[in-house]
């Protein structure tokens, strides 16, 4: 078996767990817009007030059609992930409505299914 230059003996499951574990980015601010490099990442939401975050339009941010982006409300109040300029995010609370997190430690999964039109799965008020 090869060897990671740790000592770390290299198995499928230490492959599987470096390829496919999401890296967390933390935001603490009150407002963030997605970036690209969020891309299969845990965008956690760590503010104490309302926060909100943003998805950008496809002429600003061009993510991949099929990208997916986690996200958590980690901090106590209201997280609220909101629709740039020319974007429609699809959920129960139906197309073209921001979606709010339900609660603290719920979270929701993002999906671009189309140039400026995203999907939101998960804890939704």
């Amino acid at each position: 078996m090869a060897q990671f230059s740790s000592g770390e003996v290299l198995t499928a499951a230490n492959l599987n767990n470096s390829i496919n574990a999401p890296t967390l980015n933390e935001q603490s601010g009150a407002t963030y817009t997605f970036a690209l490099t969020d891309g299969g990442k845990l965008v956690s939401a760590t503010n104490a007030s309302m926060a909100t975050l943003t998805i950008p339009p496809n002429s600003s941010v061009a993510f991949p059609v099929g990208t997916i982006i986690a996200v958590v409300s980690y901090g106590a109040a209201t997280c609220t992930v909101a629709e740039g300029a020319g974007v429609t995010l699809n959920s129960t609370g139906g197309a073209g409505a921001d979606v709010v997190i339900d609660g603290q430690y719920a979270g929701v999964t993002l999906y671009k299914a189309a140039t400026d039109t995203w999907l939101a799965i998960g804890a939704i008020v």
